[in-house]
């Protein structure tokens, strides 16, 4: 059976961290085939947060550079974590507008499929979109919320991140574009989302609350949004008594597979 724990490389005190050559032509090789296949899938504001940051495509981006131009942009910022955190540690990085990065890179026999989330899924799918105000505010307020939820649903209230930050649509002018980061650092999520083969749906945080995601298959079900301004729409609704009420009224049917081997996707 193959190995895939990762761990995170260690990082200097000025926020540095030393890369090898085999890390960061596998960065280089993502960044080119992401960046090919994100046309006309990914939505504007993706593309102009990319504009902001400038990744370099030879090695992997270090946070500090990163954090200069987040900061200026929307007063965010990525810490380095360990390979895996605790909800708690998670949900606290989110409220004081810290976005948590992994420093490990997927090795290159997981080039096409990795379970956690590396640097090029954190680095690349999600901060783009942290150049974005409404995006960004919506990462802190979710962050807060979760802290005050009970524990033992906060699981249940991720599907509001995962359905939106992780695999959400957005509705335009060009048609359907992918604003999650699941998805524009994933080779098979990009190629499969807009193919007319998954289910798409409006959002609606209930619905969202009521269904079973897997994190280790495509994803069948994405929702969709009309403006980012809909992201802390979503929140200003009372989200906890949405949860306590998705609870009582039970989960949507799930629509996967529950007891085979899962399909694998391009992570």
């Amino acid at each position: 059976m193959k190995d895939h724990t990762y761990v995170s490389r260690p990082v200097d005190k000025d926020g540095y961290v030393q890369w090898s050559d085999e890390e960061n032509k596998t960065w280089s090789i993502l960044v080119d085939r992401q960046s090919q296949l994100i046309k006309g899938k990914a939505c504007e504001a993706f593309f102009d947060g990319l504009e902001k940051l400038d990744f370099p495509v030879d090695r992997i981006p270090q946070i500090p550079d990163i954090n200069r131009i987040l900061n200026a942009a929307t007063g965010w910022g990525v810490e380095p974590v360990p390979a895996i955190i605790q909800p708690k540690a998670f949900f606290t990085l989110l409220a004081n507008k810290r976005f948590p990065a992994a420093t490990f890179i997927r090795r290159p026999e997981d080039i096409d499929y990795i379970e956690e989330p590396d640097i090029f899924h954190e680095i690349y799918g999600h901060t783009p979109l942290l150049t974005n105000q409404n995006y960004a505010d919506f990462m802190e307020k979710f962050g807060k919320l979760a802290l005050q939820a009970d524990p033992k649903d906060r699981s249940r209230l991720f599907r509001l991140f995962w359905f939106t930050i992780e695999f959400g649509l957005l509705d335009t002018d060009a048609g359907l574009r992918a604003y999650g980061g699941g998805i524009l650092s994933s080779i098979g999520e990009t190629q499969f989302c807009l193919s007319g083969k998954p289910m798409i749906q409006p959002m609606d945080a209930l619905t969202v609350l009521r269904t079973p995601y897997r994190i280790d298959i495509i994803q069948p079900l994405y929702f969709v949004i009309s403006d980012f301004s809909d992201l802390f729409s979503i929140l200003e609704q009372d989200i906890l008594a949405l949860l306590i009420r998705s609870k009582t009224l039970g989960d949507n049917p799930a629509l996967y597979p529950q007891k085979i081997a899962p399909e694998k996707q391009a992570s």
